[in-house]
């Protein structure tokens, strides 16, 4: 099984490379964005472990060595590219908050954005690590998914730790997406096969009176899902579960 480690960058290069002019071409022609572009549609079309430095150079049709002129080495490259891929997300930063129905359409279009991300390019999954990259891109995004928040009564912890709350979410509903996929291509079997053979020998197995309960609800949802899960409907769900609970903590700041 192949490890979705990644190798740690060097900070302050790192830095450097995400705040710097990422257009400007150097002596062979290149540039910073041309490679991280190329980096991109690599990982999208075959997957986070296709990456390397010879087969982005291959991609351009340039020799290897001319690209750590550039970068200097594929963790560094892969900042560039999750904070490319964050660009993608919205044409400005007051986008989320000019949503029309208030903080509510924000949050529900913050939580479509970040899905839609993630399904176009689910490489994303694999890279993070708990700790953001620094980039300008993630940086207009943190400011753009905490405007909807300000000014409704909500302490600064109180809005980043909300942000959160929706971003995990996101992020836990499009890995088990993901993953469903991957067990389908691999398997060759949908979740509506799988459950067509389980189900029946489950009734063999499983005595419902042990389990009434589990018997009921799982025979319930496997039936509306035609599989095990269905991670979309999962997003849909929580997303709405969350802001009625966000609804209700604004509701109590502003009734003190």
């Amino acid at each position: 099984m192949t490890s979705n480690k990644r190798s740690s960058p060097d900070p302050a290069r790192s830095l450097m490379l995400l705040w710097s002019s990422q257009t400007n071409a150097g002596r062979s022609g290149l540039t910073l964005k041309a490679i991280v572009t190329a980096a991109i549609t690599i990982v999208d079309a075959s997957g986070l472990d296709a990456l390397s430095m010879r087969r982005v150079a291959e991609e351009l049709g340039v020799g290897t060595m001319s690209l750590y002129t550039y970068v200097p080495g594929k963790g560094e490259l892969i900042d560039l590219m999750i904070d490319a891929v964050y660009g993608e997300l919205y044409e400005s930063v007051e986008e989320p908050a000019q949503q029309p129905g208030g903080w509510r359409d924000a949050l529900q279009f913050i939580a479509q954005r970040n899905w839609k991300i993630y399904r176009e390019h689910p490489w994303m999954l694999q890279v993070t690590d708990g700790r953001p990259v620094l980039g300008p891109h993630a940086s207009l995004k943190y400011e753009a998914e905490l405007r909807p928040l300000d000014k409704l009564g909500l302490s600064d912890v109180e809005m980043d730790a909300t942000l959160a709350l929706i971003l995990s979410h996101v992020e836990g509903c499009a890995r088990a997406q993901t993953a469903r996929e991957r067990t389908l291509q691999d398997t060759g079997m949908t979740d509506a096969e799988w459950w067509v053979i389980h189900a029946p020998l489950m009734d063999k197995i499983i005595d419902p009176t042990l389990f009434p309960v589990a018997t009921r609800v799982g025979t319930a949802a496997g039936e509306a899902y035609e599989g095990a899960s269905n991670p979309e409907y999962a997003f849909t769900f929580g997303i709405g579960r969350i802001l009625a609970g966000i609804a209700d903590l604004i509701a109590s700041k502003n009734n003190t």
